[in-house]
């Protein structure tokens, strides 16, 4: 009998270890790859039977030349780079871990707040340069009273709520997919996006990337904001045109941004966004403490594990898919 292979698609981004270490001791081999494009996935994967991936565009025309593919497995929470519909028709069972690093997050989230709102990191930059100068940084509000508004009102952003409260904010969120008493629950006001736009001191996004959040924020939203408003993002990079955040910061339209996700990745050197002074930048570390990546690795690890032992995946994203799953052969338990 062939040995079984898993292959870790993206270990220049996530090096994998206790994963490997769990599939190893099962005796699989485990590949570790980069992928960069369809023809690298295809090249390594073809013959796996797992597939461990973080950013590695797993659509239908890669799926579709896997030979021997049981599951897909996604470290994280977002499934926006696999065709989970395409894992389905092949008969491909699609995992990934949800419960992720809702603390670092919203951790970064609120670091981001702050450090914005306050204007750290222009006092440091004119300190270094030799400006002490307090008036510099004028106008500074305080957060008891203001208003902050989260756009998507997952486990998240309710973190975010939480630790806002403590400074004081009044906190609104815009989810129209969640059920009235889902505010009520976390002690937030359900508003719509109209409302969250034209009212809120401060704006965090947490949305996931779909057809219709992509560009969600526009020239024509960020105009609506206060332009004593701040807007930040730890969700997605491309449900914000960055040119209209460029423009926005640049004209006054609102008074400052914090990003740890960009439209592009990493951003390019001429991206107008880096010549601004009234933004904080993060590469995309929202996600990252060691204790986090630790838990997301074992995480993966065993539910890989579940599957080689004929169980379903803990976090199992597209069960439809079981029918098709049995009929390859394979027993589940």
């Amino acid at each position: 009998m062939a040995k079984l292979k898993a292959v870790a698609t993206d270990n220049d981004r996530f090096p994998i270890s206790v994963e490997a270490e769990i599939l190893e001791a099962m005796g699989v081999a485990v590949a570790r790859a980069v992928c960069k494009t369809e023809a690298d996935i295809v090249d390594v994967c073809r013959d796996a039977d797992i597939i461990l991936n973080v950013a590695a565009q797993m659509q239908r025309p890669v799926i579709e030349k896997l030979e021997k593919c049981r599951v897909i497995i996604r470290y994280g929470v977002g499934l926006d780079n696999v065709d989970v519909p395409a894992c389905t028709d092949h008969a491909i069972i699609v995992a990934h871990v949800p419960d992720f690093c809702w603390d670092e997050v919203a951790d970064t989230a609120m670091s981001h707040i702050l450090a914005i709102t306050r204007r750290i990191v222009k006092t440091t930059n004119d300190i270094k340069s030799g400006v002490w100068d307090r008036n510099a940084v004028k106008p500074i509000h305080k957060y008891r009273g203001s208003r902050l508004g989260l756009v998507s009102f997952g486990n998240i952003a309710r973190a975010v709520a939480k630790r806002a409260k403590a400074f004081g904010f009044e906190v609104v969120a815009y989810d129209p997919y969640l059920t009235d008493s889902v505010f009520r629950a976390n002690d937030v006001e359900a508003v719509d996006f109209e409302e969250l736009l034209t009212t809120s001191d401060v704006i965090s996004a947490h949305s996931p990337l779909t057809d219709e959040t992509r560009g969600m924020f526009g020239e024509a939203e960020f105009k609506k904001m206060k332009n004593t408003a701040y807007f930040i993002n730890t969700g997605r990079g491309p449900v914000v045109q960055n040119a209209a955040l460029y423009k926005a910061l640049k004209e006054g339209w609102i008074a400052g941004a914090g990003l740890d996700v960009m439209e592009v990745e990493p951003a390019p050197k001429d991206e107008p966004l880096l010549t601004v002074d009234n933004i904080t930048l993060t590469p995309h570390y929202a996600s990252y403490t060691e204790e986090a990546y630790y838990e997301l690795q074992l995480k993966v690890g065993k539910q890989a594990a579940q599957v080689l032992r004929g169980e379903w995946p803990t976090y199992f994203a597209n069960p439809e898919v079981k029918e098709k799953y049995l009929a390859r052969g394979f027993e589940m338990k």
